[in-house]
């Protein structure tokens, strides 16, 4: 995955996620909507052929939106990484 940003601003943040669909993206907007912090967590793909994600992250100001992005991003791994070890358990 490739991450371009386009608007990087106090409170704002849009970039790209070139390399993932609606799946990774739609989970991780999810994951946003869970930090207090957040005033809108959203993302759009003009076309799913040619178009790249575009994500757009915006906060309330007492937390960066770079700061809320790592967060969430950290609360996935966590997540991911618990159902790893579930799978892992009951497979065997």
């Amino acid at each position: 995955m490739e991450i371009k940003v386009l608007e990087d601003k106090k409170n704002k943040l849009i970039f790209e996620i070139d390399g993932a669909g609606h799946t990774f993206i739609n989970v991780l907007k999810s994951e946003l909507w869970n930090d207090a912090h957040i005033k809108v967590a959203t993302y759009s793909i003009r076309h799913p052929i040619t178009s790249k994600p575009k994500m757009v992250v915006e906060t309330d100001g007492d937390e960066s939106p770079k700061a809320a992005l790592a967060s969430a991003i950290s609360r996935l791994k966590k997540t991911s990484d618990k159902l790893k070890d579930e799978v892992k358990k009951e497979i065997k």
